[in-house]
């Protein structure tokens, strides 16, 4: 059990037991971790547990009768629960703490149970009920649970099984046997009772002598032992799943009884084996069903011909009933294990898979009696035929041949298309899926290699290839399990590398990850300045009113004319107008699962209407078998990121725009105004903090994390070691760009916005002063006298430079707009230092080491290395009081 998975379970342990305080969680993962062996449960420590539990249990024959219940199921992992509970009952504190906890959940259940329903009570009687009532009541109320409990007619479960198998096989029903095979009892072989006895009355086979009592007890013995009612000894009516009795006849003499008992679990066992051959030999019950039953009629046909042999023997009068005990003693061996694995699989329900795991198991329990061990084994051989053929299809050319759903791996219909439209289609995890209960217990260990080795082979066929492992040998059953990891791990090694080698090789898997790269991780840098270039003014509409060809058409000149073009791929590349801005959709998918789902999706969407820039996106065309890799979750992933980029380089080119603008005024004397100087600094910080943002994004999380997904790609061996090193890359990348994380994400977009309504108002500004020098030039247009222009133009020059930076600060003093100035500084310093500190808390408790060299790049001088010191220590002394 890997370290994420213990911290998993025990996290959930104690919140289903509603444990508080103490250590936590920490302090019981750190005891597991020192104290966990590899230890696996033997039949010596499950009989010790068992015994201990029984002692411990009130009521141990109910504990033993339901242990063997289920013992005779077959139940997986039966022995492993007894052990924990026998471990669990010797720790007082441990079984102290549950009783507590189970006492106080009931009541939390019945209080709410009394609140949210009525309360009946019974009616009150006058008289106490006797005894007598009381055992009839039980009796009663015991037929009701036993007929409750009592399986179905063999009918219906046939109807069962075979209503299923047409749902899910339409168009390939089951056979059927015709009905006369179940409605002439005659042809089962075994027992018919009638409910009148036939022929005349006869004589009390006690009052006859000795000798003649043996002859005809010989007789009766020999056709009871074929199914067929003798005269001194019949047959009961079977109920259910219970094993045939017999009455003898009660004057018969105590000495010829006694050998006539011993002789009658032979008949026993027969007509349960009989009735398990006739009922799982149908075509409903599966195909090793039916090759068990196949392989049981074999023996039965040894047995039966030693039946005959002894009646011949009879005829001759050389059979008494000592030869009869001594001739059928051998047999009954063998007979006692064939019933014992039909009632088993009778009450266990086992097909498929789950019938293996039974033969299995009995075969190892077995060892050291050669005889019983032997028979076991020929039984496993034969029913393990039919699903080791299925086997060999699916590890060697990845089929699935499964008429009667008794394989281990599962065929679910699912369109390979969907996986490019489907956010939530999972299809390489859900189109084959493993069966638990299938699954044989000899195979499953590797019951993970067995579903990978048929998926890759499967996904080679789906690309209209056909493959077949050139090391495909035969699967035979077999005690030593070397043999089947041999063969399967040579399936899974071919299989893995035919698929790595069809994806690396022939669809150009790198190469297409790279030419993602290059457009959803801005790595063309001239293709983004002149894609900008272009649509700018597109850009600045209404997503409604945006046109998408002509957007196409300009991103199709883009890729033309910029280092882009020299990929092959490039004509993949789309455009994608989403719903939702950047930041709202990071937030919806964060939410998943959490207390703000629904809040978030209810939400009412936001009056203002998205513009181009705010919605746009690029989507990629990924054609099968790639879009296993690159499927919608990876794609979704992808422009996230971009999103986040392109917005981040959107709002560095505002910025750049007003750092134009301002060296356009320079050469007034604006900047000898206060207002100018803070604007001035107050852009440079903005500039730096986008700049510097978008440099470790790019060079410091994307261009080290794509690098060692590019080697780990070289060393992958499967496809499963791709797709985990591409998510695990894109994961990382979402949250060292700080994109998993909502609080970081809601500030990290507030100073976004900052910038942008900074950029915004300096923009108005500009605009209003181009208008003013307008009208002053024009003003100076209109004078009468050229030859005054001529004569003085330095002093002209002069003058309106004067009067356009006077009028310029009486209009800014007016609008306030030093006061404008001096709000943003505050609202991005403040933002800012909150992001760092932010960033100062993950860093250290989330050990996130990579955000902390954002941090550095911010302060790199320092400035706020003050503040954010006072802050913490402010934040460490609320947490103390």
């Amino acid at each position: 059990m890997s370290e994420f998975r213990i911290h998993h379970d025990v996290n959930e342990l104690l919140s289903l037991l509603h444990v508080r305080g103490g250590d936590g969680a920490e302090g019981y993962i750190d005891l597991l971790q020192k104290h966990r062996t590899p230890y696996i449960t033997t039949t010596v420590s499950a009989h010790s547990a068992k015994v201990k539990l029984a002692e411990f249990s009130k009521t141990p024959e109910d504990f033993l009768r339901k242990y063997e219940e289920l013992k005779s199921k077959n139940v997986r992992n039966l022995d492993p629960l007894v052990y924990l509970l026998s471990k669990l009952c010797e720790d007082k504190e441990t079984l102290q703490f549950l009783q507590q906890n189970a006492k106080e959940r009931s009541e939390s259940s019945a209080n709410t149970t009394s609140t949210t329903t009525t309360s009946y009570s019974l009616p009150q009687t006058s008289t106490k009920m006797s005894m007598q009532e009381l055992d009839e009541l039980r009796k009663k109320l015991g037929n009701v649970t036993a007929s409750s409990n009592a399986p179905l007619p063999a009918e219906v479960t046939r109807k069962m099984l075979r209503d299923k198998h047409n749902k899910k096989n339409p168009t390939q029903p089951n056979p059927v046997f015709p009905n006369w095979v179940y409605d002439r009892p005659a042809l089962i072989g075994d027992f018919i009772t009638s409910p009148t006895p036939q022929g005349e009355p006869a004589v009390p086979v006690g009052t006859l002598p000795l000798g003649t009592q043996e002859q005809a007890l010989v007789e009766d013995l020999l056709f009871v032992l074929i199914g067929v009612d003798g005269r001194d000894i019949t047959a009961q009516p079977v109920l259910g799943r219970q094993n045939r009795s017999f009455i003898v006849d009660p004057t018969l003499d105590m000495s010829v009884k006694e050998l006539v008992n011993r002789i009658l679990p032979v008949a026993s066992y027969y007509s349960t084996i009989t009735r398990f051959i006739e009922e799982k030999s149908s075509f409903e019950y599966g195909q090793v069903n039916h090759a068990l039953t196949a392989a049981m009629r074999t023996l039965m046909k040894e047995y039966l011909i030693l039946v005959t042999q002894l009646e011949h023997l009879q005829r001759q009068g050389l059979l008494s009933l000592q030869k009869l005990w001594f001739y059928i003693q051998p047999t009954m061996r063998t007979m006692e294990i064939l019933s014992s694995i039909a009632s088993s699989v009778d009450k266990g329900e086992c097909m498929g898979g789950s019938t293996l795991s039974l033969l299995h198991d009995r075969t190892f329990n077995y060892t050291g009696d050669s005889q019983a061990q032997e028979l076991c084994l020929y039984l496993t051989k034969a029913a393990s035929v039919p699903y080791f053929e299925i086997l060999e299809k699916w590890i060697y050319r990845g089929i699935i041949k499964d008429p009667y759903s008794e394989f281990m791996v599962e065929e679910h219909e699912l369109q390979k298309e969907k996986i490019q439209e489907d956010y939530n289609d999972k299809y390489w995890d859900q189109r084959y899926t493993i069966v638990q209960h299938r699954i044989p217990s000899f195979l499953q260990k590797m019951a993970d290699k067995i579903l990978s080795t048929g998926k890759y082979l499967n996904v080679v066929r789906e690309c209209g290839r056909d493959v077949t492992c050139p090391d495909a040998k035969e699967v035979l059953y077999t005690l030593k399990e070397r043999a089947y990891v041999e063969q399967i791990e040579k399936a899974y090694n071919y299989a893995s590398k035919v698929l790595l080698d069809f994806l690396m090789e022939e669809k150009e898997l790198v190469s297409r990850l790279r030419s993602i790269k290059h457009y959803f991780l801005m790595d063309k840098g001239d293709f983004f300045v002149h894609f900008m270039d272009l649509t700018e003014e597109e850009m600045k509409k209404p997503v409604d009113d945006i046109v998408p060809p002509r957007l196409e058409a300009l991103l199709e000149l883009a890729l033309r004319m910029s280092t882009a073009n020299t990929d092959p791929f490039k004509d993949d590349l789309k455009i994608d107008l989403m719903p939702h801005d950047v930041i709202t959709q990071l937030l919806r998918v964060l939410a998943i699962e959490t207390k703000q789902e629904k809040a978030i999706i209810n939400a009412d969407p936001p009056d203002v209407a998205l513009s181009g820039l705010e919605a746009f996106s690029f989507d990629y065309i990924v054609k099968w078998p790639l879009s296993l890799i690159i499927n919608r979750k990876a794609l979704t992933r992808y422009q996230m990121l971009f999103r986040h980029m392109f917005y981040c380089k959107h709002v560095e080119r505002l910025l750049c725009n007003v750092w134009i603008s301002n060296k356009d005024f320079r050469q007034y004397s604006l900047h000898s105004a206060k207002w100018f100087a803070a604007a001035f600094a107050l852009r440079q910080r903005m500039l730096n903090f986008v700049q510097n943002i978008q440099y470790y994004m790019m060079f410091e999380v994307m261009e080290p994390t794509w690098h060692i997904m590019e080697n780990n790609l070289k060393m992958a061996s499967n496809i499963d070691d791709v797709l985990c090193h591409h998510t695990s890359f894109l994961d990382n990348c979402l949250k060292d760009c700080m994109l998993t994380n909502p609080e970081l994400l809601r500030i990290f977009s507030k100073l976004m916005s900052v910038c942008v309504m900074f950029t915004n108002c300096m923009q108005r500004f500009t605009q209003s002063m181009r208008l003013e020098r307008l009208s002053m030039e024009q003003g100076t247009m209109d004078e009468p006298s050229a030859q005054s222009e001529q004569a003085d133009e330095p002093e002209k020059k002069r003058l309106t430079t004067k009067f356009l930076a006077d009028h310029a600060d009486s209009l800014q003093t007016d609008a306030s707009f030093e006061a404008t100035i001096s709000k943003f500084d505050s609202n991005f310093s403040m933002l800012l230092l909150d992001l760092l500190d932010k960033l100062s808390i993950y860093s250290t408790n989330d050990c996130e080491h990579s955000m902390i060299s954002i941090i550095y790049r911010l302060d790199f001088n320092g400035f706020y290395t003050e503040r954010l010191e006072r802050m913490a220590i402010e934040r460490s002394q609320k947490a103390a009081a």
